[in-house]
């Protein structure tokens, strides 16, 4: 097992959301549930909209 070093920084609440959603979907895993995946495709997408 390899030793996972940790970072502190500060998120907006949208970035915190989308680590979130990501960690959600990553442990629904083998089940994986397809919202999951639509809700962080939906945050991501939201977050990368130009211009804003």
């Amino acid at each position: 097992m390899t030793k996972r070093d940790k970072i502190k920084m500060e998120l907006s609440q949208e970035e915190a959301e989308l680590i979130e959603a990501i960690r959600n979907y990553c442990n629904s895993y083998p089940n994986g549930y397809p919202e999951l995946l639509d809700y962080a495709e939906d945050i991501f997408a939201r977050m990368t909209d130009m211009p804003k």
